[in-house]
């Protein structure tokens, strides 16, 4: 039997489909090519907006229009949050949910009896899928770890605590050691960054009975392996105390590269979302950041159009984001989400001035991503380079075009010389 896993959306669900890849290879069942070539087509979905929710149903009626011989299974967080209707869907075989998600390969397999869907309380299970998984982009240099799944918080608007459950992790011995494999591996005598990620990242080890901490665990992988480089993905504000800040400064091993969430920059916006923090909170941790990282790459989601989020309120957003040191922005537009409270809440705000506003604020990350990399220019800075040859990525997060080709996974040292599109053009100027 002949499978094949097609993954949306963000990289815990990527990490869950390459460890579900793994399981299904593991029962005896071999990957096929394409979609058009299995006997079973794994949709592994998000649901974070409306359009990844459309995304998914248009792969479904893709599939069995192109392979109407193949099984279809749908998984993933559209599939714990809406079973009935994927079920319901023409060639649509099972449906299992992110609670059932380790039962996958059994389903498929005929070693687990099934009826018609698979789901059910996912708030209590510390099952997490995982497995080292590479840039969506094509580059092949730079694995991505996931070590932390689901979320605590109830923000107003998002649905990911409902799909992914509580906030759990992969415990310390597990984590050390596949950093270990991945530092220690066939690429070229192994990878030289690996990024950590998780739904909920700077949670990692706060559960009840755990003493140990994010910073905790780094400093375990720092001594226990010999990756060169970490790179933290996202990480809630609150999150980046002085504790992991200074550690992140102090170690050459640790990228300096911060991104911290946002949403919004008004302070009526943030409580109507429930968010944890306030304006003020938000701006001591970037401000502390930036003083002990004074070349770092700084990133944040910002999302536009929130219920209640007047001409007044985004302005004064606006005004916030503008205020802050960063160097990148992640601009989404609101989505409203059945089961969330924000969905029902007073004051839509029109789907053109959502977007409207989101092209202000992409506009306003433009001017200060190219303002931050001709600041880079003339000065060195470390990078790893990556595929295809001649491209790198510097630690505070500038992709680099090379003035020559050069082999990838190797950590350099660049002298950043003219500005791109979207990087920078850079010489090499030291190989590890």
């Amino acid at each position: 039997m002949r499978f094949f896993v097609q993954n949306f959306g963000c990289r815990a669900t990527q990490a869950d489909g390459a460890a579900l890849e793994a399981q299904l290879g593991a029962k005896g069942l071999s990957a096929a090519a394409s979609r058009d070539a299995a006997d079973v087509v794994v949709l592994n979905t998000c649901t974070v907006t409306a359009e990844a929710d459309k995304d998914a149903r248009s792969a479904i009626r893709r599939t069995h229009r192109e392979n109407p011989n193949a099984r279809i299974l749908v998984t993933g967080c559209y599939a714990q949050r809406a079973p009935t209707e994927l079920a319901e869907m023409p060639g649509v075989a099972w449906v299992v949910g992110n609670s059932h998600k380790t039962s996958i390969a059994d389903v498929v397999a005929g070693e687990l009896e099934y009826h018609s869907i698979l789901t059910g309380d996912i708030f209590e299970t510390r099952d997490i899928l995982t497995a080292p998984i590479m840039e969506s982009t094509g580059d092949r240099t730079r694995p991505n770890l996931k070590i932390q799944d689901g979320c605590h918080n109830r923000c107003s608007f998002c649905v990911i605590p409902f799909v992914r459950g509580k906030s759990r992790y992969v415990g310390a011995d597990q984590v050390v050691e596949q950093v270990r494999q991945l530092s220690s591996g066939d690429k070229s005598g192994g990878y030289k960054e690996v990024v950590l990620s998780g739904i909920n990242l700077g949670r990692w080890g706060r559960e009840s009975g755990s003493e140990m901490r994010l910073p905790d665990l780094l400093r375990r992988i720092l001594n226990e392996t010999e990756i060169p480089r970490l790179r933290l993905s996202s990480v809630e504000p609150m999150d980046f105390s002085d504790d992991l800040l200074g550690l992140m400064a102090e170690s050459p091993r640790i990228a300096n590269h911060v991104h911290a969430p946002l949403q919004s920059g008004s302070d009526k916006i943030l409580r109507l979302m429930h968010r944890k923090y306030r304006p003020r909170h938000y701006a001591d941790r970037l401000a502390k950041a930036r003083a002990l990282m004074p070349d770092a790459g700084i990133g944040a989601d910002v999302m536009t159009g929130f219920p209640g989020e007047t001409d007044a309120l985004f302005e004064e957003s606006r005004q916030f984001i503008a205020s802050m040191p960063y160097t990148y922005l992640h601009v989404f537009t609101y989505s409203e989400r059945p089961g969330t409270p924000a969905a029902t809440m007073p004051g839509s705000v029109p789907v053109p001035v959502r977007k409207d506003r989101n092209r202000i604020l992409r506009e306003l990350a433009a001017t200060r991503n190219a303002a931050f990399r001709e600041s880079l220019l003339g000065t060195e800075v470390s990078a790893v380079t990556m595929e295809p040859l001649g491209i790198a990525l510097t630690e505070n997060f500038i992709q680099a075009q090379l003035d020559m080709p050069y082999t990838p996974n190797r950590l350099v040292t660049l002298r950043p010389t003219a500005l791109t599109q979207h990087g920078v053009s850079a010489s090499i100027v030291a190989a590890a």
